[in-house]
């Protein structure tokens, strides 16, 4: 036809996209097979505030900040203050343990202690293990001694597979196996920041994923890989895979106060877990070490770092690089002084947006994206809070 001789087309190799160039008349569009680009605006917590809504609420005593939660493989039932410490070997303790659950709370305990020390732990306070997971990574050495553990504790019922990359073949197939070895024990897995492995996690046997790459206060994949996803969106959208399948998630990183913790729940987060909040702590392992200047502080470091990697693995592999930092931490005391900060904002949250339980927040949650978040004119430091 007039109208098709009228136009041309030309296809040539994209150079360095593996893809083609169609030009039809003067116009031409870029059709690059192995490059994609989402152009939707993805939050993180530092993007939004929660919109205040009409409460009925008279007191913030009147929030409960516990949650009871079926899981949907083990079919435990847990009830708990749904705020988790990070299973860091500088934070997630069984002295932390101790002291949380006396406010409800939870840590997913770090993989570096023995079976002995496990026994001796459960043992002598069988009502805080109910409150902790044992946690393990997917190479054998882990996974022999997450079954020892597990064997030798039966007080502790739950379990957290944890590796940087959750979208690994190999991390979906000891999910469905460690799911086949324990299946009444509830299983938590991750991290992954994507609706698609949220759904594979729990349909090869997580109870609950864990979502975040990158968030951490001493967290540097952003840094090393380029890889990662803004955690409030992908709070958003693994929530909202996860619950439709009758999983649950945990908001694993990025939260720097008891405002971003409540964001995370008013996304769809059923627990939150953090460990920069409670580095610092009394309870926290390491030793105190005086400044010159009279401070007193302690080491907090990521968990693929330089010193966690010395310290357990005798070094960095010449494979790979560091993806932690090691940072000094000012010494805050009891860890309870943090819990109790925490709460205390999740109950005031609640009842700014007339929630009268922690479950109900994501139902009244209404974001609003923003430039700034707080008025900073004399900075972000507050003394009422310093030791």
């Amino acid at each position: 036809s007039k109208q098709a001789s009228k136009m041309w087309w030309t296809v040539r190799s994209c150079r360095g996209l593996g893809g083609v160039v169609a030009a039809s008349g003067a116009a031409m569009v870029q059709q690059a097979s192995c490059l994609r680009i989402e152009s939707e605006v993805k939050l993180d917590f530092k993007d939004v505030l929660i919109r205040p809504k009409r409460s009925t609420l008279k007191s913030r005593s009147e929030v409960s900040v516990e949650k009871t939660m079926t899981m949907k493989h083990s079919g435990r039932e847990m009830r708990c203050v749904p705020i988790i410490v990070a299973n860091m070997d500088t934070v997630g303790t069984f002295e932390m343990a101790s002291a949380v659950a006396q406010h409800g709370c939870m840590v997913a305990v770090h993989k570096h202690y023995s079976v002995d020390e496990w026994r001796a732990f459960a043992a002598a306070q069988p009502a805080v293990a109910a409150h902790v997971f044992v946690s393990a990574g997917t190479s054998r050495a882990d996974l022999d001694k997450l079954d020892a553990i597990l064997a030798a504790c039966p007080a502790v019922t739950s379990i957290c597979l944890d590796v940087a990359n959750g979208y690994s073949e190999f991390f979906v197939e000891t999910v469905a196996a460690v799911r086949a070895r324990w299946p009444r024990h509830t299983i938590a897995a991750g991290n992954v920041v994507t609706n698609e492995m949220t759904e594979e996690l729990i349909l090869k046997g997580a109870d609950i994923v864990k979502v975040g790459i990158g968030p951490g206060s001493v967290c540097t994949t952003r840094k090393q890989t380029g890889v990662g996803y803004p955690q409030i969106s992908a709070v958003i959208e693994c929530a909202d895979a996860a619950h439709g399948l009758g999983g649950l998630i945990i908001a694993d990183g990025g939260v720097t106060c008891p405002g971003d913790a409540a964001k995370a729940f008013g996304a769809g987060a059923d627990f939150c877990m953090l460990g920069g909040m409670f580095s610092g702590t009394d309870e926290s392992a390491g030793d105190v070490q005086t400044l010159s200047d009279g401070s007193r502080v302690k080491l907090f470091y990521g968990m693929s770092s330089s010193t966690a990697m010395t310290k357990h693995a005798g070094g960095v592999a010449e494979y790979r690089s560091s993806e932690g930092k090691t940072v000094q931490v000012p010494c805050k005391g009891p860890a309870a002084a943090v819990v109790k900060d925490l709460l205390g904002g999740l109950r005031s949250a609640c009842t700014y947006v007339g929630a009268h339980s922690i479950k109900e927040i994501s139902k009244r949650t209404t974001f609003v994206r923003v430039t700034q978040q707080l008025n900073t004119v004399f900075g972000t430091h507050d003394l009422g809070k310093k030791k």
